[in-house]
């Protein structure tokens, strides 16, 4: 089977990772893929956005199969795009109307709303209801949650300590702070526990529960600073008993799954459920439509079934004939990242003793060559994803962080704690 990756992050580095093992892989292009991709595919040098030019590109590969990686061309209906141009092209991602779950927070909760899924209490203002927003806020107790309503590139949720502190921040947004993403504003109460991403595959008929994973958002130790793309990825979950699965089964996902048919919404690929667990019980907090990044860098490896084959079954809605093994070891991510990230930051630097890593796998994130002699450089805040396995979250760290520190770039950032929350479990 030919396939074609789209995007050129971390995520996509581990999608082609994986793809790239399985015997029903003939060929597998990456558009446009990094340096580290290149390892495992041919890029190709098409941005995900270039509908016309990815077309071509289908016709003359004799692509059989794109997976979408990202976010914004799903929101921007690239399925729909690719499907009404090739029928018989297999596409795993969700049509424009089911990208809606990710490009509007405030489609996202009334959907929620509809099926009676658990979330947090919430209502939506616009640019024109500052005020109607403001007072609302003025009548919340504690935190206050502001959630940008379209595509922010993860870093469009502000967390305020009290009123006060979100009034300004409301203000802001709505005046364009994250562009057109916060025309409009989801302002939510602030729910009290410990997040969790619970990953769904989907033919529209069935579904199929992948490994969970926890991430890691804020750029400093001890879940402090800015929120950024993500800074690190533990898989499995410790707190995620047999009874916490069952209930995110029961109250999240079979009615998400449900209420997507009863709204005759075609959904064939990733559904990435990020909850929140409140003394047991789950909240989602978001839906994305296509898989979570790091937290593919930990779940790929976990997988030990031809992932190939499975996508391929979503075409002709045969998922449910397919199971999946999961390895019992605990992959730990740990993200570096360039100086100033998530805010500005400088990029160019050589990247030294990426042939080191031995122990580990390394998926390039935000890496460019420059050269015919494989010079590699720092090219996004997010730079490598480092990802270790072992027996338990203990011996991954150690694996992970002494990998880690086998690579250098001037200003290299990254968290000292993954994992570390989870001990205690």
């Amino acid at each position: 089977m030919n396939i074609l990756i789209l995007g050129s992050g971390g995520r996509e580095a581990a999608l082609a990772w994986k793809i790239s093992s399985s015997p029903e892989t003939s060929n597998l292009y990456v558009a446009p893929g990094n340096p580290g991709t290149s390892e495992y595919a041919v890029n190709l040098h098409y941005h995900p956005l270039d509908f016309e030019g990815l077309a071509e590109v289908i016709l003359a590969k004799e692509i059989e199969m794109v997976i979408v990686g990202p976010e914004e061309p799903l929101v921007k209906g690239i399925s729909d795009f690719l499907l009404e141009k090739f029928p018989a092209l297999h596409v795993i991602g969700p049509s424009k109307n089911g990208a809606m779950l990710e490009g509007s927070k405030d489609f996202a909760k009334a959907f929620m709303q509809r099926h009676q899924i658990p979330t947090a209490a919430f209502r939506s203002f616009a640019c024109g209801e500052l005020e109607a927003g403001s007072a609302f806020i003025r009548s919340m107790k504690g935190k206050v949650v502001l959630k940008a309503d379209g595509l922010a590139g993860g870093k469009g949720v502000i967390i305020c300590e009290n009123a006060t502190q979100a009034l300004p921040q409301f203000e802001e947004m709505l005046k364009g702070k994250f562009g057109e993403a916060s025309e409009k504003v989801v302002v939510e109460e602030f729910l009290e526990g410990i997040e969790v991403s619970f990953f769904v595959l989907t033919d529209g008929k069935s579904w199929m529960l992948l490994p969970e994973a926890k991430d890691y958002k804020r750029i400093l130790e001890g879940d402090k600073g800015l929120n950024t793309g993500g800074m690190g990825a533990v898989s499995p979950v410790p707190f995620v008993d047999e009874a916490f699965r069952q209930k995110v089964i029961d109250k999240i996902i079979n009615p998400s799954i449900q209420g997507l048919q009863k709204e005759k919404i075609s959904y064939k690929g990733f559904l990435f459920i990020g909850l929140m667990n409140v003394d047991g019980e789950p909240y989602v907090i978001e839906y994305n439509c296509r898989m979570g990044d790091p937290e593919t860098e930990a779940v790929m490896p976990r997988i030990e079934s031809d992932l190939t084959l499975i996508l391929a079954s979503l075409r002709d809605q045969k998922l449910e004939e397919h199971q999946l093994k999961i390895s019992p070891l605990t992959a730990l991510t740990v993200v570096t990242v360039s100086e100033g990230y998530p805010e500005s930051y400088s990029k160019g630097y050589e990247i030294r003793g990426l042939d080191k890593i031995s122990e580990a796998l390394c998926f390039h994130s935000g890496t460019k060559s420059t050269d015919d002699k494989g010079t590699v450089v720092s090219f996004g805040g997010r730079v490598l994803a480092i990802t270790a396995m072992d027996k338990t979250i203990e011996q991954a760290r150690e694996v992970a962080y002494r990998e880690v520190n086998k690579v250098c770039y001037e200003n290299i950032k990254y968290r000292k704690d993954i994992g570390t929350d989870l001990l205690k479990y």
